[in-house]
């Protein structure tokens, strides 16, 4: 593979494959059940096969079916136990690496970038890539002043590559949707699409960065790599060295699954306020956990990478957030419900009960009506099923509900830290988070919290 497959035609071949192969699963898997093997062993094994074609597509192409998996593996969380071992694997590896561009690309891109003489911005360069994501891959290096530096090479033809891939993903979403229960797959991909300019501008990258670099120089919890150059598609920032989220996630000890969470919940609240950037692409990759010469985890950073996707939010999340949270947890129904109406949550044409709405929100809330919350695979199974079965009233009211499209990223965003503390298993002071950090929220401190020795894990 010279660079990333960008023929609209290889592409869309290759993406409109995965539902046919669906399709030949269950036929094959329908095969073994009449010659009588167990439907449990069947079962399993057409998740595997499933996950491992899935992703393998999705990893090859990079580009936005990358994107869209990377965006799907933050969900594994909610999948059954039964399902979720054959995908836990495939996903977490989706999250770090993918096929590599050739090293002969990689330089004719630094030349077109950097000039001919591009070697002597460097004393050195490694060639192997240190990671490869959607639209570019990161290659470690040494910058001409000594500095260690993290190169991140955008493919020749990603623009292309994103808009082919989203439009055909879009055309089967429906397919995909039982992958992750809950979730409506479609405006995921919508909302990929819209950010598809953004994302392949490494200026507007290293801005935001830089503004996140700045902030956080002198942070006691996050470190963010500063900028040292910036192309359209060559994007030069310090190196960070740091343990994988995906690690503490596959073997981390209790305590650094703990320090992890808190730190993750920390930089969702503080970040948005401290810099009027939301950073909006969550997902295990993009995080390291900075450990300096210390072992002790309370000592740890979380270091923070990627900034391509960001929503601008001055002054921090909208106070509108915080408050219906605030009057949730508060049991001011009627005032949240006329708050969630004003801002367009609930269409005019729609009538519905404010204690109902309430009663929907409030077990979405429960990390905040604790002092300490401990996220878990299995909470967020039951909040997926209590929206996803379309015989619960939870299901029947979502589906009245309306998210503004102001919101969508943040809700994306909200959604996919949760998920990546459920798979951490981390308990969190996540309402000290909220009530320090998100406008409109702070007031209920004044509720009164329950005593409690131990962390507590509200169950469904």
């Amino acid at each position: 593979m010279s660079d990333l497959p960008r023929k609209a035609v290889t592409r869309t071949a290759k993406l409109a494959a995965l539902p046919l192969g669906f399709a030949g699963r269950s036929a094959w898997g329908l095969g073994k059940r009449i010659g009588g093997i167990s439907a449990d062993l069947v079962g399993q094994e057409l998740q595997q096969r499933t996950a491992e074609q899935l992703f393998k597509v999705l990893g090859e192409l990079k580009g936005g079916a990358m994107k869209f998996g990377q965006a799907l593996s933050v969900f594994e969380s909610a999948l059954p136990d039964e399902l979720a071992g054959p995908y836990r694997a495939t996903l977490t590896r989706l999250q770090e690496a993918a096929p590599p561009m050739p090293a002969g690309t990689v330089h004719g891109v630094l030349e077109e970038e950097l000039g001919e003489e591009w070697q002597e911005c460097f004393s050195h360069f490694d060639d192997k890539p240190a990671a490869a994501a959607s639209i570019g891959q990161v290659h470690r290096a040494v910058w001409h002043d000594g500095r260690e530096v993290a190169v991140k090479v955008q493919y020749p033809g990603a623009g292309e590559a994103l808009v082919s891939d989203l439009t055909q993903l879009g055309r089967f979403a429906r397919l995909l949707g039982p992958l992750i229960p809950g979730m409506d797959i479609k405006p995921l991909i919508t909302e990929l699409h819209d950010r598809i300019t953004e994302e392949l501008d490494y200026s507007l990258e290293a801005e935001a960065q830089q503004t996140y670099a700045e902030e956080f120089t002198e942070d006691g919890d996050v470190v963010v790599p500063h900028v040292v150059h910036q192309t359209d598609r060559v994007l030069v920032t310090e190196w960070l060295e740091g343990i994988p989220l995906s690690q503490v996630i596959a073997d981390g000890s209790q305590e650094e699954r703990d320090r992890a969470g808190q730190l993750l919940s920390r930089f969702l609240f503080s970040g948005t306020v401290r810099t009027g950037l939301l950073h909006a692409d969550p997902h295990p990759g993009n995080f390291r956990l900075v450990t300096g010469e210390s072992t002790d985890p309370a000592e740890w950073r979380l270091g923070v990478l990627d900034f391509g996707t960001v929503d601008r939010l001055p002054g921090g999340l909208p106070p509108v957030i915080g408050e219906v949270l605030r009057l949730t947890l508060d049991g001011d129904a009627e005032t949240a419900y006329e708050l969630l109406r004003d801002e367009g949550f609930v269409k005019d044409r729609i009538e519905l009960e404010p204690e109902a709405v309430r009663e929907y929100l409030l077990p979405i809330v429960e990390p905040a009506c604790v002092e300490k919350f401990t996220f878990s695979r299995e909470w967020m199974r039951g909040q997926a099923a209590r929206v996803a079965d379309p015989r619960s009233p939870g299901h029947q009211l979502g589906r009245q509900l309306n998210l503004p499209p102001s919101y969508l990223l943040i809700h994306r965003v909200t959604l996919s830290t949760i998920g990546v503390l459920c798979q951490l298993g981390a308990t969190v002071r996540m309402r000290e988070d909220m009530e320090t950090w998100v406008p409109g929220f702070a007031a209920a401190a004044a509720k009164q919290e329950p005593e409690q020795d131990e962390p507590t894990e509200l169950a469904l």
